[in-house]
């Protein structure tokens, strides 16, 4: 039986470049889905839906594909902290932040119609920011316009000049995609990453 297709539902470079380590096969494809999280939705409980919905989205368009979804949202004190968007609500976020622990919830979900395969797990990171200046937090955000990164945190580069401990079983889930989970959740439905691909036979088999 041949493998199945693999498609990322996300158009996050982060999330592509975290899933090529994996030296995985895949698509991507750009789901579309209303990421307003509903009244009185936890931080948590948004991203565990938003990841399942990215990959059903997909897979009800891709029926054989393995899809993956994934989303982030950022929790100060049980209130979501999206992406800024633009330099103003960046410089916001972070003094809100600074000299206090941030929750990043990760979920990522692996959906397969044609299988029957629908699973969602949650990594959790906790990052505790320094006691930021205002300097600091100006000269980051103009260097790494980090505008499109949930909390203003993109701590794979200059941003992990902004913390002072991170505290996480999935390392990997501060930048976007929980990757220990992700092996987990592919294993399961049916993508091993450490299985070696088949050797096409080669020389005369009659010897």
């Amino acid at each position: 039986m041949p493998a199945r297709r693999l498609v990322l539902a996300s158009t996050s470079r982060y999330r592509s470049e975290l899933l090529q380590r994996l030296h995985l096969s895949f698509t991507v494809r750009a789901p579309e889905v209303d990421e307003t999280a509903l009244p009185g939705e936890a931080p948590r409980d948004l991203a565990l839906r938003l990841a399942l919905a990215k990959a059903d989205a997909i897979a009800d368009l891709d029926r054989d594909a393995i899809v993956i979804g994934s989303d982030q949202v950022a929790d100060l004190d049980g209130v979501a902290i999206g992406k800024p968007g633009d330099h103003a609500r960046a410089t916001a976020q972070l003094r809100s932040m600074r000299g206090r622990s941030v929750l990043f919830h990760t979920a990522v979900a692996v959906v397969c119609r044609e299988s029957a395969f629908r699973a969602v797990e949650l990594a959790s990171v906790t990052v505790r920011l320094r006691d930021l200046t205002d300097a600091e937090i100006e000269h980051y955000l103009r260097t790494e316009q980090p505008y499109d990164c949930a909390g203003s945190a993109k701590a794979e580069t200059l941003g992990i000049a902004l913390l002072a401990a991170i505290e996480s079983d999935d390392p990997t889930a501060l930048i976007g995609l929980p990757l220990i989970r992700t092996c987990e959740l592919l294993r399961r439905a049916g993508i091993d990453p450490l299985a070696a691909p088949a050797k096409a036979a080669t020389g005369d088999r009659g010897r």
